[in-house]
């Protein structure tokens, strides 16, 4: 007889059989795939599989949960990002172009288009920038920073749920985790970033 059992579930895209393994933990489409390979493939180590692959697929679920909430408060993501930067930034509430270019990861020209938009939705305004003659500061307005506490509360109450079947502990271990992944991979593209400003006579 097999040690397995299968159920039902509901997932945020369909419904679908998960199989409870032996040791009770629950299986999911990643650890068919996995098995797959390393049946067609047993020269290779896909144990990578196992990490990322459910790293991409949980980062899928995060876009339709952060579409969910801005949705709900007629916000794309790009505005979001923007007037979160602005929001965290703390009192008055306001970066220059090229701070909120730094912490989106976005163009000087796409941020201009931005801030435009947002400008005419009434969620940030330009004020010269009194340390620099030539220089603009995007403060957020009220109704900038109504509009995304409102949507950042939503936001927290759908990532919550997909964190719903992690204790704390838990959650803290896997930040720790992600962390000692992400941390190196951010500070070499740091590095590069520099070094390639240099190399084009921009540092």
């Amino acid at each position: 007889m097999s040690s397995s059992v299968s159920f039902d579930v509901k997932s945020l895209d369909g419904d679908y059989s998960w199989i409870m393994s032996a040791d009770r933990r629950p299986a999911d489409d990643v650890d068919e795939i996995v098995a797959a390979w390393r049946r067609e493939r047993p020269d290779l180590d896909v144990s990578p599989l196992e990490v990322l692959s459910r790293v991409s697929r949980l980062a899928r679920r995060l876009d339709l949960a952060r579409g969910s909430a801005f949705s709900e408060h007629l916000l794309d993501g790009w505005a979001f990002d923007v007037l979160s930067a602005l929001r965290r930034a703390g009192e008055p509430y306001e970066l220059s172009p090229g701070q909120l270019v730094q912490q989106t990861l976005v163009t000087s020209g796409t941020m201009t288009n931005r801030v435009d938009r947002l400008e005419r939705s009434g969620f940030v305004e330009r004020r010269p920038d009194p340390g620099d003659r030539r220089g603009v500061l995007v403060r957020l307005t009220p109704a900038g920073r109504d509009v995304v506490d409102s949507a950042m509360a939503d936001l927290i109450e759908q990532e919550k749920s997909l964190l719903s079947q992690l204790s704390a502990a838990d959650r803290t271990q896997l930040a720790g985790l992600l962390r000692r992944m992400l941390a190196p991979l951010e500070t070499r593209e740091t590095r590069e970033t520099r070094e390639s400003r240099r190399g084009d006579g921009h540092g």
